[in-house]
C-alpha cells in the first residue's frame, strides 16, 4: 500500500540533523510521493535541492505563506514568480490568509493571496490554501476568482461541514486532512465523517501537528499512516481503500506526477 503526503515541510530546520533519513523512512513506509509547499524565499534553494535529489518522490510548490506577508512582501512575491517561471513547481502554495496570530498585515495578505492565485491560473497550477480564522476572507476572494482554471487544496482543514460543502461546491478543490483528525477534542472526526472521501487528500504538515499516537514528537511523513487509519475508522472503510481513493484525489489535483505504481 502506498500513500501520498500532499503537504510536508521537509526543508525546515527541524530536519537538519536527519533529513535524508526521514525521507528514506517515509519512502520505505510506503509514502512514496511528498509535496513540499513553500513558506518564503529562504527555503527555495533547499526545496529545489530535495526535488532534484528525490526526483521521483519530492515535489516543490512555491508561494508566500500568509504569516510571512510583512513589510517588503512584494520582494518575496518576486521570488515566487521567478520560481514559477522556471516551470518546476507542482503547485502555488502555501498561500492564503491567517488572522489567528496577527491582523496587522491583513490587507497585504489579501493582495498577496490574490496575486498568487492569478499566477496559478496563468501557469496552470493548483493552489495550496492556508486558512486560519479567515474562512470568510478566503471565501470572498475565491468567490471572485474561481473558474474552471482554478483548482487546489484547502490545507489543514479545521472548518465545519457548511464550510466543507462550500469548498466542495467550488468543484475544483479538495480538502486536506492531517493529524488534527486524530486529536480527541478537535471535533474534526465528526466533520470528516460527513465529507465524501472523493473530496479528501491526506497530509501531515510535518514537522507540525503530529497525529496520535505521536503527539509531542516532531511530525514526519511516515506518520501519514496514522491519519489514513483514523479516516478508515471514521468511514468504516479499509485503509487500503482510503489509500486508493485519496491517492486518486491527489492525482486529480496535482497531475500525473502523483501517479503511483
Amino acid at each position: 500500500m502506498t500513500l501520498i503526503d500532499t503537504h510536508t515541510h521537509l526543508y525546515v530546520s527541524q530536519f537538519d540533523e536527519d533529513r535524508n533519513e526521514v525521507i528514506k523512512n517515509a519512502i520505505n513506509s510506503g509514502i512514496t510521493k511528498m509535496i513540499l509547499p513553500g513558506i518564503n524565499s529562504t527555503y527555495i534553494n533547499l526545496q529545489n535541492q530535495l526535488a532534484k535529489t528525490y526526483f521521483s518522490n519530492c515535489y516543490s510548490a512555491f508561494g508566500l505563506h500568509p504569516c510571512d506577508v510583512k513589510e517588503g512582501f512584494k520582494e518575496e512575491l518576486k521570488c515566487v514568480e521567478i520560481e514559477l517561471k522556471k516551470g518546476n513547481a507542482i503547485a502555488v502554495g502555501e498561500i492564503g490568509i491567517d488572522l489567528y496570530w496577527d491582523k496587522t498585515f491583513v490587507k497585504e495578505q489579501k493582495i498577496a493571496f490574490k496575486q498568487q492565485i492569478i499566477w496559478a491560473k496563468e501557469y496552470k497550477l493548483p493552489i495550496i490554501i492556508h486558512v486560519r480564522e479567515a474562512f470568510n476572507e478566503v471565501f470572498e476572494i475565491i468567490d471572485k476568482l474561481n473558474d474552471e482554471n482554478l483548482t487546489g487544496v484547502f490545507h489543514s482543514f479545521t472548518g465545519n461541514i457548511e464550510q466543507a460543502n462550500k469548498i466542495i461546491n467550488y468543484k475544483g478543490f479538495k480538502i486536506g486532512i492531517n493529524g488534527i483528525v486524530t486529536f480527541k477534542n478537535s471535533g474534526l472526526d465528526k466533520v470528516v465523517k460527513e465529507i465524501p472521501l472523493q473530496q479528501i487528500v491526506l497530509e501531515t504538515d510535518s514537522p507540525y501537528l503530529s497525529p496520535v499516537p505521536k503527539r509531542g514528537k516532531i511530525n514526519e511523513s511516515s506518520y501519514l499512516i496514522y491519519i489514513a487509519n483514523k479516516i478508515s475508522e471514521i468511514k468504516e472503510i479499509s485503509v487500503e481503500k482510503i489509500a486508493e481513493i485519496t491517492n486518486k484525489n491527489a492525482k486529480e489535483i496535482f497531475g500525473e506526477k502523483m501517479s503511483l505504481p
